[in-house]
């Protein structure tokens, strides 16, 4: 067997495989021997069937078969072999009509091959690190927020100042009809306000979508519309009101405190500032880091530029899924997963350079454990034993699904410290109200 590589330029190859009657005679033979001993055909005792009958019925399935598991065999030792980085897999060039009457064959294959690049974290513009404030204003609102969540909340007949609504947005022309529940302080201007101010459980209020409330994301989820649309919008809307409610804020007693986090857990209202303020700095760290990693990621397939086998990989997905695909229905799916295939070269190219950021089955086991410790101390089991720990881990690891999701977070993880070592980084503090208009408000 013969096998060459042309290369048409740096990211795509034909790769020709040539088969001679030597490659596959033993083993044709052999079967077809077989099939005479086994086959039973009428008019023939078994075992005697004429070997040319055998041949005429079964020699040309069994051929293919044979040459298709041969051809299979040897790219896959070629591949490895010669080390290629290809993209997708190898794709059959149509060569016609096959005579299988043949003794020798041939077969060209088309190859996409990887780019080779350099990812320069360094070169990279600063990219912001956000770092949300956890001061006494922020804890202030926050424990504000929870006692209106605990408070006690008593029904009216009409609305007044600072009291709480539900009801239906309805637009019939844009296909609205969404319950909503909202304090009045979320109204923006004084004149929208009036509307409310006075109405009634069974009232309808006019309203128009532009101005309406303080903050558009507040109209985007009242109205369930998607992001884009809630920004500028201007319709007119009504709002039928169904419930009017004034809300009572909690006390800060220990019944409020035993509600929050169990009983005893928290005692004093300045225990229950600090356990507010450790937990939103590990909430926050967790919104920023995610926000660090997004824009890092977009960052580096924006500034890292190679080259790409367009037109062999739309190829590849047309004939790659359950389902062919057209030639545009290809290129539509390619335009899609282009940012993702090209990240996923970024970080192959990282990780072949950086071992200690591959993962190892060692670094997965830890790393499990280390979740299901956190798991169970939120139920109160501080003091699970190392036995109880690893009997849980090691049905985690015959999950395929647990530890696929495991080994993407992990991997994850490391590859955001790295980042924070290795890219040009700012650092901005901010309020988080700042932190979401200024990371998903551009």
């Amino acid at each position: 067997m013969n096998i060459k590589r042309t290369d048409t330029d740096a990211l795509n190859a034909t790769l020709t495989i040539e088969v001679s009657q030597a490659d596959y005679k033993e083993k044709l033979d052999k079967i077809l021997a077989d099939y005479r001993k086994t086959s039973t055909i009428p008019g023939f005792r078994k075992g005697h069937v004429p070997a040319s009958l055998i041949n005429k019925k079964y020699r040309t399935p069994i051929l293919v078969e044979e040459i298709n598991k041969l051809i299979q065999e040897q790219l896959n030792k070629y591949i490895t072999e010669e080390k290629l980085n290809l993209l997708g897999n190898p794709l059959p060039l149509d060569q016609g009509e096959i005579d299988w009457n043949s003794e020798d064959f041939k077969f060209d294959f088309e190859l996409g091959l990887a780019p080779d690049f350099e990812v320069d974290l360094k070169g990279q513009k600063a990219i912001t690190h956000y770092q949300i404030k956890t001061d006494d204003e922020t804890i202030n609102k926050q424990i504000d927020r929870i006692r209106e969540q605990y408070g006690k909340l008593t029904s009216k007949d009409e609305v007044e100042k600072g009291d709480e609504v539900v009801g239906i947005f309805r637009n019939d022309d844009e296909e609205i009809n969404a319950d909503a529940t909202f304090p009045i302080d979320k109204i923006k201007g004084k004149a929208n306000e009036k509307k409310f101010i006075g109405a009634k459980k069974g009232d309808t209020i006019e309203l128009n979508t532009k101005g309406l409330f303080n903050d558009d994301h507040d109209l985007m989820n009242m109205l369930k519309i998607e992001h884009d649309k809630a920004h500028d919008l201007d319709i007119p809307v009504s709002f039928e009101v169904t419930e009017v409610n004034s809300r009572e804020m909690a006390e800060m007693n220990q019944e409020f405190f035993d509600k929050l986090f169990g009983p005893d857990a928290i005692k004093t209202e300045e225990e229950l500032r600090e356990r507010l303020r450790e937990d939103a700095k590990k909430q926050f760290a967790q919104q920023t880091d995610q926000k660090l990693l997004t824009d890092i990621t977009e960052g580096l397939i924006n500034d890292t530029k190679f080259d790409l086998p367009a037109d062999f990989l739309k190829k590849w997905i047309a004939t790659s899924g359950e389902k062919e695909l057209t030639e545009e229905e290809a290129a539509t799916e390619y335009e899609r997963s282009e940012k993702g295939l090209r990240y996923q070269l970024i970080e192959s190219n990282i990780l072949k350079a950086n071992e200690d950021l591959q993962l190892k089955f060692e670094d997965l086991k830890a790393y499990a454990s280390e979740q299901i410790r956190e798991q169970m101390k939120q139920y109160g089991h501080n003091d699970a034993t190392d036995e109880e720990v690893d009997q849980i881990v090691a049905r985690i690891m015959q999950n395929q699904e647990e530890v696929k999701r495991m080994s993407e977070q992990l991997q994850n993880e490391k590859m955001l410290q790295f980042f924070k070592t290795n890219a040009k980084l700012k650092e901005k503090e901010v309020t988080y109200e700042d932190f979401i208009k200024e990371a998903y408000d551009a």
